[in-house]
Protein backbone atom coordinates (compact mmCIF):
# COMPACT_ATOMS: atom_id res chain seq x y z
CA UNK A 1 0.00 0.00 0.00
CA UNK A 2 2.90 2.26 0.65
CA UNK A 3 3.98 1.65 -2.85
CA UNK A 4 0.83 2.63 -4.42
CA UNK A 5 0.48 5.76 -2.29
CA UNK A 6 3.98 6.83 -3.46
CA UNK A 7 3.12 5.78 -7.36
CA UNK A 8 -0.12 7.43 -7.16
CA UNK A 9 0.38 10.74 -5.28
CA UNK A 10 4.26 11.33 -5.21
CA UNK A 11 5.06 9.93 -8.97
CA UNK A 12 1.92 10.46 -10.99
CA UNK A 13 1.22 13.95 -9.96
CA UNK A 14 4.69 14.78 -11.51
CA UNK A 15 3.56 12.54 -14.88
CA UNK A 16 0.17 14.15 -15.42
CA UNK A 17 2.01 17.25 -14.83
CA UNK A 18 4.75 16.86 -17.59
CA UNK A 19 1.83 15.51 -20.15
CA UNK A 20 -0.26 18.11 -19.44
CA UNK A 21 2.33 20.60 -20.11
CA UNK A 22 4.29 19.16 -22.68
CA UNK A 23 1.30 17.53 -24.52
CA UNK A 24 -0.96 20.67 -25.09
CA UNK A 25 2.69 22.18 -26.53
CA UNK A 26 3.20 19.96 -28.56
CA UNK A 27 -0.32 19.79 -30.07
CA UNK A 28 -0.62 23.50 -30.65
CA UNK A 29 2.50 23.43 -32.32
CA UNK A 30 1.92 20.44 -34.56
CA UNK A 31 -1.70 19.94 -34.89
CA UNK A 32 -3.01 23.69 -34.03
CA UNK A 33 -6.22 23.23 -36.45
CA UNK A 34 -7.52 20.76 -34.07
CA UNK A 35 -7.23 22.95 -31.47
CA UNK A 36 -10.90 24.14 -30.85
CA UNK A 37 -14.08 22.91 -28.76
CA UNK A 38 -15.59 21.06 -31.77
CA UNK A 39 -19.19 22.95 -30.87
CA UNK A 40 -21.77 20.51 -31.43
CA UNK A 41 -24.77 23.41 -31.26
CA UNK A 42 -25.68 23.99 -34.96
CA UNK A 43 -26.48 19.88 -34.47
CA UNK A 44 -28.92 20.26 -32.02
CA UNK A 45 -29.82 23.14 -29.84
CA UNK A 46 -31.97 22.21 -27.21
CA UNK A 47 -31.64 22.77 -23.60
CA UNK A 48 -27.95 23.25 -24.88
CA UNK A 49 -27.52 27.30 -23.39
CA UNK A 50 -28.42 26.15 -20.19
CA UNK A 51 -26.29 23.47 -20.05
CA UNK A 52 -23.60 24.90 -21.64
CA UNK A 53 -23.62 27.82 -18.83
CA UNK A 54 -24.52 25.48 -15.85
CA UNK A 55 -21.33 23.42 -16.54
CA UNK A 56 -19.06 26.06 -17.49
CA UNK A 57 -20.12 28.31 -14.44
CA UNK A 58 -19.78 25.49 -11.72
CA UNK A 59 -16.69 23.87 -12.81
CA UNK A 60 -14.74 27.47 -13.32
CA UNK A 61 -15.94 27.78 -9.42
CA UNK A 62 -15.15 24.24 -8.61
CA UNK A 63 -11.27 24.64 -10.31
CA UNK A 64 -10.55 28.30 -8.48
CA UNK A 65 -12.19 27.11 -5.16
CA UNK A 66 -9.95 23.71 -5.38
CA UNK A 67 -6.95 25.62 -6.60
CA UNK A 68 -7.34 28.33 -3.57
CA UNK A 69 -8.22 26.33 -1.19
CA UNK A 70 -5.14 23.67 -1.41
CA UNK A 71 -2.54 26.31 -2.47
CA UNK A 72 -2.75 29.02 0.14
CA UNK A 73 -0.59 28.57 3.31
CA UNK A 74 -3.00 27.92 6.32
CA UNK A 75 -1.01 30.66 7.95
CA UNK A 76 -2.86 32.96 4.90
CA UNK A 77 -6.19 31.87 6.96
CA UNK A 78 -5.03 31.90 10.13
CA UNK A 79 -4.60 35.86 9.46
CA UNK A 80 -7.41 36.99 8.51
CA UNK A 81 -9.18 35.25 11.22
CA UNK A 82 -10.34 31.91 9.53
CA UNK A 83 -10.02 29.12 11.08
CA UNK A 84 -9.24 25.54 9.95
CA UNK A 85 -13.20 24.52 11.14
CA UNK A 86 -14.08 27.76 9.16
CA UNK A 87 -12.79 26.99 5.88
CA UNK A 88 -13.83 23.86 5.66
CA UNK A 89 -17.40 24.48 6.39
CA UNK A 90 -16.98 27.51 3.91
CA UNK A 91 -15.78 25.07 1.24
CA UNK A 92 -18.33 22.91 1.57
CA UNK A 93 -21.02 25.13 1.07
CA UNK A 94 -19.49 26.39 -1.97
CA UNK A 95 -18.45 23.56 -3.34
CA UNK A 96 -21.64 22.08 -3.05
CA UNK A 97 -23.08 24.94 -5.03
CA UNK A 98 -20.78 25.13 -7.38
CA UNK A 99 -20.97 21.22 -7.89
CA UNK A 100 -24.85 20.83 -8.01
CA UNK A 101 -24.51 23.70 -10.46
CA UNK A 102 -22.08 21.67 -12.59
CA UNK A 103 -24.28 18.61 -12.33
CA UNK A 104 -27.03 19.64 -13.36
CA UNK A 105 -25.30 20.56 -16.61
CA UNK A 106 -22.91 18.44 -17.19
CA UNK A 107 -25.67 15.34 -16.62
CA UNK A 108 -27.65 17.14 -19.50
CA UNK A 109 -24.49 17.61 -21.96
CA UNK A 110 -24.12 13.54 -20.94
CA UNK A 111 -27.40 13.00 -22.02
CA UNK A 112 -27.46 14.87 -24.84
CA UNK A 113 -24.02 13.43 -26.30
CA UNK A 114 -24.86 9.80 -25.40
CA UNK A 115 -28.45 9.96 -26.47
CA UNK A 116 -29.01 12.60 -29.53
CA UNK A 117 -27.93 10.98 -32.42
CA UNK A 118 -26.52 13.67 -34.38
CA UNK A 119 -24.27 14.33 -31.85
CA UNK A 120 -23.13 11.08 -31.03
CA UNK A 121 -22.46 10.40 -35.08
CA UNK A 122 -20.41 13.32 -34.93
CA UNK A 123 -18.64 12.84 -30.93
CA UNK A 124 -15.03 10.82 -30.99
CA UNK A 125 -14.25 8.39 -28.69
CA UNK A 126 -12.21 10.36 -26.45
CA UNK A 127 -15.19 13.28 -26.74
CA UNK A 128 -17.15 10.76 -25.42
CA UNK A 129 -13.98 9.60 -22.48
CA UNK A 130 -13.50 13.23 -21.39
CA UNK A 131 -17.11 13.71 -20.43
CA UNK A 132 -17.85 10.69 -19.14
CA UNK A 133 -14.39 11.02 -16.84
CA UNK A 134 -15.27 14.79 -15.38
CA UNK A 135 -18.75 13.50 -14.75
CA UNK A 136 -17.24 10.56 -12.53
CA UNK A 137 -14.92 12.99 -11.12
CA UNK A 138 -17.48 15.48 -10.10
CA UNK A 139 -19.81 12.62 -9.08
CA UNK A 140 -16.94 11.65 -6.26
CA UNK A 141 -16.07 15.22 -5.30
CA UNK A 142 -19.92 15.70 -4.61
CA UNK A 143 -19.80 12.15 -2.37
CA UNK A 144 -16.71 13.59 -0.30
CA UNK A 145 -19.43 16.36 1.34
CA UNK A 146 -21.18 13.79 3.51
CA UNK A 147 -18.00 12.86 4.59
CA UNK A 148 -16.27 16.08 5.15
CA UNK A 149 -19.51 16.81 7.00
CA UNK A 150 -18.86 14.39 9.91
CA UNK A 151 -15.72 15.77 10.30
CA UNK A 152 -15.75 19.44 10.74
CA UNK A 153 -12.48 19.44 12.43
CA UNK A 154 -10.40 20.56 9.14
CA UNK A 155 -8.00 18.13 10.04
CA UNK A 156 -8.37 16.06 6.83
CA UNK A 157 -8.54 18.86 4.64
CA UNK A 158 -5.05 20.36 6.36
CA UNK A 159 -3.52 17.20 4.86
CA UNK A 160 -4.88 17.78 1.62
CA UNK A 161 -3.29 21.29 1.33
CA UNK A 162 0.17 19.92 2.79
CA UNK A 163 0.19 17.21 0.07
CA UNK A 164 -0.98 19.63 -2.38
CA UNK A 165 2.05 21.93 -1.45
CA UNK A 166 4.91 19.29 -1.18
CA UNK A 167 4.19 18.39 -5.04
CA UNK A 168 4.03 21.79 -6.12
CA UNK A 169 7.54 22.44 -4.33
CA UNK A 170 8.77 19.06 -5.25
CA UNK A 171 9.41 17.46 -2.13
CA UNK A 172 7.10 14.19 -2.84
CA UNK A 173 8.23 12.05 0.25
CA UNK A 174 6.54 14.72 2.60
CA UNK A 175 3.51 14.81 -0.11
CA UNK A 176 2.70 11.24 -0.28
CA UNK A 177 3.39 11.36 4.12
CA UNK A 178 0.50 14.11 4.12
CA UNK A 179 -1.43 11.95 2.31
CA UNK A 180 -1.33 8.70 3.44
CA UNK A 181 -3.92 8.61 6.55
CA UNK A 182 -6.14 10.13 3.89
CA UNK A 183 -9.22 8.00 3.09
CA UNK A 184 -9.98 6.27 -0.11
CA UNK A 185 -12.89 8.43 -1.64
CA UNK A 186 -10.76 11.08 -1.33
CA UNK A 187 -8.12 9.69 -2.89
CA UNK A 188 -10.17 8.46 -5.93
CA UNK A 189 -10.73 12.31 -6.17
CA UNK A 190 -7.30 13.44 -6.34
CA UNK A 191 -6.31 10.41 -8.57
CA UNK A 192 -9.06 11.33 -11.24
CA UNK A 193 -8.47 15.11 -10.92
CA UNK A 194 -4.93 13.92 -12.00
CA UNK A 195 -5.96 11.72 -14.90
CA UNK A 196 -8.26 14.70 -16.13
CA UNK A 197 -4.87 16.62 -16.48
CA UNK A 198 -3.12 13.36 -17.93
CA UNK A 199 -5.62 13.27 -20.56
CA UNK A 200 -6.26 17.01 -21.34
CA UNK A 201 -3.61 17.64 -24.54
CA UNK A 202 -5.14 14.71 -26.58
CA UNK A 203 -9.17 16.29 -26.21
CA UNK A 204 -11.14 19.28 -26.60
CA UNK A 205 -10.41 20.65 -23.02
CA UNK A 206 -7.56 21.96 -24.97
CA UNK A 207 -9.40 25.17 -25.90
CA UNK A 208 -9.23 26.72 -22.07
CA UNK A 209 -5.91 27.63 -23.29
CA UNK A 210 -7.85 30.05 -25.77
CA UNK A 211 -10.29 31.38 -22.82
CA UNK A 212 -10.97 34.63 -24.89
CA UNK A 213 -9.87 36.78 -21.83
CA UNK A 214 -8.95 39.98 -23.81
CA UNK A 215 -12.86 40.16 -25.68
CA UNK A 216 -13.45 43.30 -23.35
CA UNK A 217 -11.26 44.99 -24.60
CA UNK A 218 -10.93 44.20 -28.50
CA UNK A 219 -11.72 46.99 -30.55
CA UNK A 220 -15.07 46.94 -32.39
CA UNK A 221 -15.87 45.40 -35.40
CA UNK A 222 -17.25 47.61 -38.45
CA UNK A 223 -19.69 46.17 -40.48
CA UNK A 224 -20.97 48.23 -43.40
CA UNK A 225 -23.95 46.87 -45.28
CA UNK A 226 -23.91 46.67 -49.57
Amino acid sequence: MSYLNTLLFGVYPYLAGAVFLLGSLARFDRDSFTWKAHSSQMLSNKNMRLASNLFHVGILLLFLGHFVGLLTPPEIFHALGVSAGAKQILAIVAGSVAGLMCFAGLTMLVQRRLNDPRVRATSTRMDIFILLLLYAQLILGLLTIPLSLMHLDGGNMLLLMQWARNVVTFDPAEAVAAITPIGLLFKLHIFLGLTVFLVFPFSRLVHIWSAPVTYPARPYQVVRQR
